[in-house]
C-alpha cells in the first residue's frame, strides 16, 4: 500500500509527498532527514493522507494535488476531518 499525505509545517506551509509507511516518514522529516523543503521547518504534522494501491497512482495524485493552489490543498485538508 502507498500514502500520498500532506504535512503542515512549522510555518504554516504546506508539503505533499508519498511513502509506503505514515509513522517512519513522519519521524523522518521531524528529524531534519526527510524532504529537503521541510528541514528547518520542523516540527510538521500530518494533517491529511490517503491509501492508494500502487506507487503509480500515488505518485500521480501527489503530481496533481502539488498542482493545486493552496485553498484548493485546505478544502480537501478539512474535508478529510468532517
Amino acid at each position: 500500500m502507498w500514502y500520498v499525505y500532506i504535512i503542515k509545517c512549522s510555518d504554516g506551509s504546506l508539503y505533499t509527498g508519498v511513502t509506503t509507511d505514515i509513522k517512519r516518514r513522519m519521524n523522518e522529516h521531524n528529524a531534519n532527514k526527510g524532504a529537503s523543503y521541510t528541514q528547518g521547518r520542523t516540527p510538521v504534522s500530518l494533517v491529511h493522507n490517503e491509501n492508494h494501491p500502487d506507487r503509480s497512482r500515488a505518485l500521480k495524485r501527489e503530481a496533481s494535488i502539488k498542482s493545486w493552489p493552496r485553498n484548493k490543498k485546505l478544502a480537501l485538508i478539512r474535508k478529510g476531518h468532517d
